[in-house]
This record gives C-alpha cells, structure tokens and sequence, in this order.
C-alpha cells in the first residue's frame, strides 16, 4: 500500500508512538526498514500533536533511509498534516537531496504552513540553499508569501552561508541585493567588517528599497553605538519611508542622545506621515530618558 492511502489508527498510532519513545530514550536508532518507515510516516497525520512529535523526532533520528518516504509525503500527500510534518522532519535530517522538493513544497503547495516549514528545512541546508531562495525572490510568479518566506529563510541560514550572502549583497538585482542586506545580522553581530561595510554603503544605495532593509537591520543589533551614528545621518534621507525606518530603528535602540536631532527633524518635516512616526519615538524616548 502507497504512504497516501496508509493510516493509522489511533491506538495503532499511540503503540507504535510508545514503542518509538522507548527506543529514543534508550538512545536506539529505530528500525530503518520501508515498511516500519512507512508506517511512521502515516502517524504524521495523528491529530494529537505529542504524537506527531515523537514520529517527527523518530524519522529524524532515522535520517537518510527515511528520506525517499518522506520527500514523497512532503510532495505527494493529500493529507496537509501529514505534509506539514513531513517538512519538519526533513529539517532534522538536513540533507540536501531533499532540496528541490523542499522548493517544490514551497513553490506550489498551497498550505502556508507547508512552505514555512519547507523554507525552515530549506534553510538548514546552509550555502547551497541560498541561490535557491533568491531564485524564488526574483521569480515574478512568486507570491508575495514566498517571496517573503524566501527572504525569513536567508536570514535564518546568516551566518552559515556568510560569504554568499556577502556576495548577493554586491548583486545588481536590487531585490537580491535587499534581501541579502536584510540577512546579515549574525555576521556583523559576529564582527564581519565586510558585512559592516555592504551595510553601510547599502544605506546610500540609490534603490530606495536597499536603503530601506540596511536601515531596519541597524535598528535591530547589538551594536548600537555604530549603528546610532548611521540612523540619525538617514533621518534626512530624500524617502519619507527611509526617514520613517530611520526613527523607528533608534526608537528600537533607545537612543535616547539622538533626542534632540530627532526633536529638529520634526520641526522641519513635511511629510505627514514621517511626522507622525518621529511624534511617536520622541514620546517613546523621553519617557526613557
């Protein structure tokens, strides 16, 4: 019998669930055998999460014999429980054969929760995933859910995939180029000076939307200092978008030095919108300093 059409019922489900528990304890890798695997894989579609669990660790712990079965689950399976899972369990076997249907699933299922989870085990594969996501970013049938799922998975993969990063944040794409800047937090967290220095030139980038992600992503590290003295140069950047990331990132950074420059742009703003944002960080930040 096909995984699609197997099931469990639900005291089947629970034995089998206990059986696997007991040999995780144990520190037992479960039987790798089709037919046990299969059956695995039909739990997936238990309704009690718990149990879902213990069959996603299970077929984890399996790994590689298990990978067959489960990109078929993810790609093929009517039951959206079943598939969602399926993705879970293919970020903790982290293999890269499993990469083009974990795109597949991110392409084309309809579930977004398939292609979070998709994105999520796609994200674990490191480097080789990269140019895949930013395929997915600059593809035009790409919905705008992809697109942004695609762009979570870089920033998730930051630091494992450094240099590719580095190199999608020189790209001519402006689209690559944004997400890219958007995915460097860990290595300038980590102290990557090149990274430090793609986001710095990002901030002057002539594509509004470049200058857009560099100026969230200094609103959201450790190193504020450094990222203070940037933000407040962008309170008079040409964008009402730019000028309003710009206050908001020193809101999140508490920087509350940059007060009065904040308070001077708000004299002079002519943008309602912009107005009403630094009204909102010089409230914020007076009550804190």
């Amino acid at each position: 019998m096909s995984i699609e059409n197997l099931s469990l019922e639900e005291d089947e489900a629970s034995e089998l669930a206990e059986d696997l528990k007991r040999e995780l304890n144990l520190g037992v890798v479960p039987a790798s055998d089709k037919k046990r695997i299969q059956l695995i894989i039909a739990g997936l579609g238990d309704s009690r999460g718990l149990v879902r669990r213990t069959f996603i660790e299970s077929l984890g712990v399996i790994g590689k014999p298990a990978l067959p079965l489960l990109q078929k689950a993810l790609i093929k399976h009517p039951n959206v429980t079943v598939r969602r899972a399926a993705a879970k369990a293919l970020k903790l076997v982290a293999d890269p054969i499993a990469l083009p249907d974990l795109l597949e699933a991110l392409i084309n299922d309809s579930d977004p929760v398939v292609q979070g989870s998709s994105v999520s085990a796609i994200a674990m594969l490191g480097e080789p995933a990269v140019t895949h996501l930013l395929k997915v970013l600059i593809n035009p049938n790409s919905s705008a859910m992809q697109c942004g799922l695609s762009a979570w998975g870089l920033s998730l993969i930051g630091a494992e995939a450094a240099k590719a990063l580095r190199d999608a944040a020189q790209s001519k794409n402006a689209v690559i180029k944004a997400a890219a800047i958007s995915a460097l937090r860990q290595q300038i967290q980590a102290g990557d000076e090149k990274a430090k220095a793609l986001v710095t030139n990002a901030l002057d980038d002539k594509v509004i939307e470049v200058r857009i992600e560099a100026t969230c992503l200094l609103g959201m590290l450790d190193d504020s200092e450094w990222a203070k003295s940037l933000l407040i140069n962008k309170l008079s950047d040409i964008s009402n978008d730019v000028r309003k990331k710009a206050a908001i990132s020193l809101m999140k950074l508490r920087a509350i030095e940059a007060l009065d420059i904040i308070k001077k742009r708000y004299s002079i703003e002519k943008d309602l919108e912009v107005i009403d944002i630094l009204k909102l960080v010089i409230n914020q930040l007076s009550e804190k300093s």
